[in-house]
């Protein structure tokens, strides 16, 4: 769903520019369910409408075993509350959905928008943790209530998919290529795009997907299938055989030949005698057409029928024609058999290649590999050793195979300035009262060692001074921190009437240019980068696929307990002793 919620107009894409973004029929003020309508006429009906209340959205745990979460989808549920208006054919649906409900309730519905809520938020593409509100949402309780399904659904896949990403980035390392290739196995072309998106936020270089290529500027890569090998027959298919060089200085009127006559050199290599016989000649066929139609991309799949006796050596022919030419083969895709085993082998064939002729830095040519790869199998093939460059991961990634949800929650903490709380018997789901700032602690190592919560009216954490950050529900779980720098987590991303300065009317077209003050929405390559900032900055060992150490989260101060938490479970429960059992 997520990349259905964009603004109408110009947006900015990858690298900072704009582009035209398609409106999504689907994404309106009706992508809600049901109840959110049914409990905006009861606060109607009972008055309460307009009652100005405060609702964190937050997730209770780290998805895939792990111990950290990257946030996603602000930009989209930011696009969304500023489009957010309901159109007379959507009203018209209503009345027949609840025909109980009274006409002034529709006239209501008619005349609402979001100018008058408030959105903080961390910023996209920071790491973050259970219970810490990713968002606050602040509003007439009518309004906010009917924003809960939409920002979920446009929060929960965007944070799980470009966590997946974030993950699979930290197992392959920062050298390795990764390319999102689950356009075709992702649920729904809307769920695609989303993929590609936040695939690239998470660390990702590049995608497949040609729509998100365009609507993002997110990098294009990708090469031919099994299906093109297996088309051809015999070289004398390729009816244009010429080919210029890359300067334009010649041209060979026969490249066809050129790569035969490369291929018999290689089989008569004394490097490489015996390595392989006779290669496949409709392989070869369609590698050379190939490379006659993208010289300056050839990148071969070489595992239609059998890589190293055939694939491989077939690659390097057509390969060593277009170095003749001034060209620079991309290099080659491996998506069956033993990935370990065969890059390995194939490194050495370029190697032998290198040494044999004298091309330089040929035995570096690029080995993408692909085949169903997850977090799991690149673990494995850095385990075994291997020599790939590049992975082309699909299914695993844009299904987020391992975690079928991130299961965000929005829950309302304060209304009229009252603080409010949700019991549990499973105190993991207890609420964090009260309107709150969040701040991320760090140690002189320049590691984060903690986030804490504060009431609004407190002060913030001071370098330098001692603080006492409690775990709200265990008593045991205390720590005194000296922080050697505080950062304060969420930033004010929608104002709403609440400041005054002028906007950007095209991005928020219902709001009125006197009323908002706000943080910049940053370009997707700037959220890229602060994910990768941002997990450099975390310990590794927080970052570990296996085991990793808990980072310490949901700490709250002590003014934000005895104030707040506390008293509230007291009223709200008939024992004492109990709530207090409860929260300790």
């Amino acid at each position: 769903m997520a990349a259905a919620a964009l603004a109408n107009g110009d947006v900015r894409a990858g690298g900072g520019g704009a582009v035209p973004r398609p409106t999504n029929p689907m994404v309106t003020p009706l992508l809600t369910d049901l109840y959110q309508f049914s409990m905006a006429y009861a606060y109607w009906k009972a008055g309460k409408h307009l009652d100005r209340a405060v609702f964190d959205l937050y997730f209770r745990k780290s998805p895939f075993a792990g111990e950290f979460t990257v946030f996603g989808g602000l930009e989209e549920c930011i696009r969304f509350i500023a489009n957010f208006k309901f159109k007379e054919e959507e009203i018209n649906f209503l009345r027949t959905a609840l025909p109980t409900c009274e006409d002034g309730f529709f006239e209501y519905l008619s005349s609402i928008d979001c100018s008058d809520v408030e959105v903080y938020a961390i910023p996209e593409g920071s790491a973050v943790f259970p219970k810490v509100p990713l968002m606050i949402i602040e509003g007439p309780v009518a309004v906010v209530q009917l924003l809960e399904t939409p920002f979920l659904s446009l929060v929960n896949y965007a944070s799980l998919v470009t966590t997946n990403a974030a993950r699979h980035r930290l197992v392959a390392g920062k050298p390795k290529n990764l390319l999102e290739f689950g356009l075709r196995r992702a649920q729904g072309p809307d769920g695609g795009i989303s993929a590609s998106r936040y695939s690239y936020m998470g660390g990702f270089d590049a995608t497949s997907n040609v729509a998100a290529g365009r609507l993002f500027g997110i990098p294009i890569r990708g090469t031919h299938s099994h299906a093109f090998v297996s088309s051809f027959l015999g070289l004398d298919e390729i009816i244009d055989k010429a080919l210029s060089s890359s300067d334009g200085s010649n041209k060979c009127e026969d490249f066809v030949s050129l790569v035969e006559n490369w291929l018999v050199k290689i089989q008569g290599a004394s490097s490489l005698r015996g390595s392989f016989g006779e290669t496949n000649q409709s392989e070869l066929a369609a590698f050379t057409s190939y490379a006659l139609a993208f010289p300056n991309s050839f990148l071969a799949l070489v595992d239609t029928y059998d890589v190293m006796r055939s694939g491989v050596p077939n690659f390097c022919a057509v390969a060593l024609a277009l170095n003749d030419m001034g060209y620079k083969a991309v290099g080659i895709r491996l998506d069956s058999g033993d990935l370990a085993y065969l890059s390995i082998e194939t490194r050495k064939f370029f190697c032998a290649i290198e040494k044999e002729f004298g091309v330089v830095g040929f035995g570096k040519t690029n080995i993408t590999a692909s085949n169903d790869l997850n977090e799991e199998t690149i673990d494995a093939l850095n385990k075994q050793g291997h020599e790939v460059d590049s992975f082309g991961i699909g299914t695993y990634l844009v299904t987020c195979y391992a975690q079928a949800a991130l299961g965000c929650v929005f829950k309302l903490v304060e209304i009229n300035k009252q603080p409010r709380i949700k019991l549990s018997e499973d105190v993991t789901k207890v609420s964090i009262p009260c309107k709150k700032r969040c701040y991320r602690l760090y140690g002189k190592e320049g590691y984060p060692l903690v986030d804490i919560m504060t009431g609004q009216d407190e002060p913030s954490p001071k370098v330098g001074e001692r603080i006492l950050c409690r775990h709200p529900f265990i008593e045991s779980k205390r720590a005194h921190v000296v922080p050697q720098h505080v950062e304060e987590l969420l930033k004010c991303y929608w104002p709403g009437n609440s400041f005054e300065k002028d906007i950007d009317a095209n991005l928020y077209p219902l709001v009125n240019a006197e009323a908002v003050q706000r943080e910049e929405l940053p370009s997707l390559n700037e959220n890229r980068s602060r994910c990768m900032r941002q997990l450099e900055r975390m310990r590794p060992d927080h970052l570990r696929k296996l085991n990793p150490t808990p980072y310490k989260v949901r700490s709250i101060t002590i003014k934000l307990d005895v104030t707040y938490l506390i008293p509230l479970h007291l009223n709200l429960t008939m024992h004492t002793r109990s709530a207090r059992l409860l929260i300790r």
